[in-house]
């Protein structure tokens, strides 16, 4: 029998007849797979909504109706949204006939932290301020008083006497990770936008930026964050409170940049806000000039402060510190300007014993100092 017998030829399956067989076979399988698998696995995980075992986020909700609503935001938005505030600031301006009244000279967000009425903003938003007008998700307003602001860290605390008031959770900065999921919660541009919801990630968690003549260690994110959202609150996907909105780095052509300040890091200023009315802070009791790596070797001497002036009776004073010292170290940590010696005193409270390294004459001494209180404008 040749090869080419068409007899034989016509009994013999043929290779395009495998392969529809195999095609209807896989598409019937898929229908088959499609109609169990979200009865067997369950709509979540055969979707692969489900986030992998270690992740620390939270568990998403029964959905009735097959329906399926997978983003935490929303109920970030739901708990939280109601604990930010609208916070006023008005100014009593004189008008021409020489007479006064009130005006509002602008405006930002805060979060309720107290049930007792206690509500964290940003100094900025409430400086100078005559008076300050809260505007709650009710739609109540009610005036407030001010408990105690701190311009070093931007940070102020008021008080509403209110009743049944939404309270924010807070939670542990220390424990954020760059790219998990944040929510920023504030009002951009006005009460108009009141509690508007951004979305967004920790670009990273801690940025050092300078505003005027201080440094803020702060959480940098892309979630939108416009004047008026100052004040209000950086959230978690949990729903507690990590940030403190603060700033807006403004350059022309960049984006997605906002920053906060981390809430582990208020807690103690608030706290402290809350208690004194104002934050207590050590300090030397010196007026210095810093000598720079260049200076040093021109004149032979270690980088560091140079102390030009001495508070009388002051700490320093106290302690034995002279005109001319050349402050180096201090507790073993290295002082080469005056951020390094801001960043070791701010870690101690007043009444605190440190070890302070000198350059005296080219003789190298350690003398121990007590902290003093920073006195208060």
């Amino acid at each position: 029998m040749s090869y080419f017998d068409y007899e034989e030829y016509g009994r013999r399956p043929s290779k395009l007849s495998y392969f529809l067989v195999a095609l209807v076979a896989s598409i019937i399988g898929g229908i088959v797979a499609l109609t169990l698998a979200p009865t067997l696995l369950g709509p979540n995980n055969f979707l692969g909504l489900n986030p992998p075992p270690g992740l620390n986020q939270p568990q998403l909700p029964e959905i009735s109706g097959g329906s399926l609503d997978v983003s935490p935001v929303v109920l970030i938005a739901e708990q939280v949204g109601p604990t930010v505030v609208g916070v006023s600031n008005r100014g009593r301006v004189q008008d021409f006939f020489g007479g006064t009244s009130v005006e509002e000279r602008g405006s930002g967000s805060g979060v309720i932290i107290d049930d007792r009425g206690y509500i964290v903003t940003n100094y900025h938003v409430i400086e100078k301020a005559s008076e300050i007008l809260i505007s709650l998700a009710d739609g109540r307003k009610i005036e407030a008083e001010l408990v105690g602001s701190d311009p070093r860290t931007d940070l102020a605390v008021l008080k509403v006497n209110a009743k049944d008031l939404p309270v924010a959770v807070l939670g542990d900065s220390t424990k954020i990770k760059t790219g998990e999921l944040v929510v920023a919660i504030g009002n951009p541009l006005g009460i108009e936008f009141a509690r508007s919801v951004t979305v967004g990630v920790v670009s990273a968690t801690d940025r050092t930026l300078t505003i005027g003549d201080r440094q803020f260690s702060l959480i940098q994110t892309d979630a939108a964050i416009n004047p008026g959202n100052s004040g209000g609150a950086l959230v978690n996907s949990q729903g507690h409170v990590i940030g403190i909105n603060s700033a807006k780095l403004v350059i022309s052509g960049v984006e997605g940049m906002g920053f906060a300040i981390p809430i582990s890091d208020a807690k103690p200023i608030i706290d402290e806000l809350i208690s004194k009315g104002y934050v207590s802070r050590p300090y030397l009791g010196i007026a210095g000039t810093v000598v720079d790596e260049l200076t040093a070797k021109q004149m032979g001497v270690s980088e560091g402060i140079v102390v030009r002036q001495l508070v009388a009776a002051g700490p320093a004073h106290k302690a034995g510190l002279k005109e001319m010292d050349i402050i180096t170290a201090v507790d073993g940590q290295t002082v080469k300007n005056f951020n390094d010696l801001t960043n070791i005193l701010e870690k101690h409270k007043p009444g605190d014993q440190i070890n302070v390294a000198i350059e005296r004459d080219g003789e190298k001494l350690e003398i121990p100092l007590i902290l003093g209180e920073l006195p208060r404008d």
